[in-house]
């Protein structure tokens, strides 16, 4: 399995679990799996991560600087279908019944644009892979308690078929390393 993770879990990651790792093994783990692919970092989220909690991200894992492990996503193009669904199924109802087109329209090219929408089509293009699973880890929850206009990424995965898990349940995966507090 291949994961592609969101800026809201390298936060977690970072604030709530690098802090109790006096060894290095989680750090050491996570490296490991973003050197050989086994965890994808993609540009939108490593550009989201340097303004998000004042960089907190960049500061404890200094090692995604390295552009070598960041994949690229200019060439992830939405197809007419996804342009449809981002009208139709991925906006918020209550959203869109209250913007003029043309804010609707910024709102989404915004979207388009954003961390969000490529870590969508990173995994839309990636989803058949015959070599390994692609999944997204994120800790964001299905409630939309952001007054965003868009659907939060575990509702667009449901809606598209796409696995999504949280980042417990990533490492939770990893049988090479033990995660006890003692």
């Amino acid at each position: 399995m291949r994961a592609v993770i969101d800026t809201s879990s390298l936060i977690s990651l970072v604030r709530y679990y690098l802090p109790f790792d006096k060894n290095n093994i989680l750090y050491d783990l996570i490296r490991s799996k973003i050197e050989t692919g086994g965890i994808i970092i993609i540009d939108k989220v490593y550009e989201e991560s340097k303004y998000t909690a004042k960089g907190i991200v960049l500061a404890k894992l200094d090692y995604l600087k390295d552009k070598k492990l960041r994949t690229r996503t200019d060439d992830l193009l939405p197809s007419k279908k996804f342009f449809n669904q981002v009208e139709n199924q991925f906006i918020n109802g209550s959203a869109k019944n209250k913007l003029t087109e043309v804010e609707f329209e910024n709102r989404k090219d915004a979207f388009l644009d954003s961390a969000d929408a490529k870590l969508i089509l990173f995994c839309l293009k990636n989803k058949n892979s015959l070599i390994d699973r692609i999944c997204l880890v994120t800790e964001e929850t299905e409630s939309s308690n952001d007054n965003k206009s868009f659907k939060k990424l575990p509702v667009i995965f449901r809606i598209l078929e796409l696995d999504v898990i949280t980042l417990p349940e990533l490492l939770n995966i990893y049988d090479d390393v033990d995660f006890r507090i003692e």
